[in-house]
């Protein structure tokens, strides 16, 4: 008698894809809207890109609703669900992703043809979710105890990432305001980059102390190790965005020479990440999953700041480094578009994640 064939597990239901629905799923949104930017950055130099770069800024649109419907079922039909994945030692840290995803669609709208209207309907609730997550996830984390050493990676700078991404956006848009709304949305700026920043600073002593005494965060959090570069092309930008709308002069020469030692930082970690990378692939442990997302978002904000430096400064090392790393997230967004795009084919990654 033949050995019956195991039998194929059937594609997920829309019910159950809304029950089991990620939160790191607008990691996506988040790397697919820097890669539009820095593409559109980059079509001055080259226009031939500029067809690229308005495809992605409406892929990406489509994307965001896309993937908006799931996650907001999730939160009506599942709320207990959602708020348990708060007390998931490593998931909690993504759900931040969502309001993150709509300040990268806010800055996309003033990128592409200054929509100020839209970009302040984006802004405004992202930046209040941004908020909310950030005492939400680190409550949770604080007030627990199911979080251990071994689960400190850096996607724990999730949500200070959001924090510190909040101007790059806001600042400019507080042109546009006036009165009581301009101060609010300052206020929400000067507090969103502090706050993220200094949480920046301690989380990576935390991850460099795992790094030298814990296991290799390989296999699926393998990715995580470009977190790092998030905040280091986030807070120059924010902070160059936001010094031109304070009432009072700052010296420009003295935040870009800070803003170009923390770019330093970065290219520095770029090699870093690489090599840990590297060395994840060459022990097979890197297997596909939603987490490749986390490659995108954070060297496209290492990228779009070398381009916005390399400008401000006249450093023409600093953009072809930048060019370079453009050219390495165009790259990655393509490889892990298609293998997003075969794992949802297949509901391989519709399925609830390990």
């Amino acid at each position: 008698m033949s050995a019956a064939m195991p039998a194929q597990p059937s594609y997920p239901r829309f019910s159950e894809i809304v029950r089991h629905f990620a939160p790191g799923w607008f990691a996506a949104v988040m790397g697919s809207g820097v890669l539009a930017i820095t593409t559109l950055t980059l079509s001055a130099r080259w226009p031939l890109l500029a067809p690229l770069a308005w495809s992605l800024h409406y892929f990406n649109l489509l994307l965001f609703g896309v993937l908006a419907v799931p996650w907001l079922g999730r939160w009506l039909a599942h709320r207990e669900l959602a708020l348990a994945t708060l007390k998931h030692p490593v998931q909690v840290n993504f759900y931040p992703t969502f309001s993150i995803a709509m300040l990268v669609i806010a800055a996309q709208f003033l990128a592409f043809g200054g929509q100020v209207e839209l970009a302040l309907l984006f802004w405004w609730p992202a930046m209040v979710l941004t908020f909310v997550f950030s005492f939400a996830v680190l409550y949770a984390i604080f007030g627990g105890e199911h979080v251990g050493l071994e689960h400190v990676t850096p996607a724990n700078f999730i949500p200070a990432v959001g924090l510190v991404v909040i101007p790059i956006a806001g600042a400019p848009l507080l042109g546009h305001l006036q009165g009581s709304a301009r101060e609010l949305a300052l206020l929400a700026n000067v507090v969103g980059l502090g706050a993220g920043s200094l949480m920046y600073l301690g989380l990576l002593a935390l991850t460099l102390q795992r790094n030298y005494l814990a296991k290799p965060a390989f296999g699926p959090l393998a990715p995580t190790v470009w977190t790092h570069l998030g905040p280091i092309g986030a807070i120059p930008l924010s902070l160059l965005n936001l010094a031109a709308q304070l009432p009072v002069a700052v010296p420009d020469g003295t935040l870009l020479f800070a803003s170009l030692l923390l770019w330093g930082f970065g290219a520095w970690w770029v090699v870093m990440a690489a090599m840990l990378t590297a060395a994840a692939w060459r022990r097979g442990m890197l297997p596909f999953a939603l987490s490749w997302w986390g490659f995108t978002f954070p060297l496209g904000a290492f990228v779009s700041a070398s381009f916005r430096l390399a400008h401000d400064a006249s450093l023409g090392g600093v953009e072809l480094f930048g060019i370079g790393c453009w050219g390495l997230l165009l790259a990655i967004w393509l490889l892990t578009l298609l293998r997003t795009a075969r794992g949802v084919a297949s509901g391989a990654l519709l399925r609830p994640q390990p």
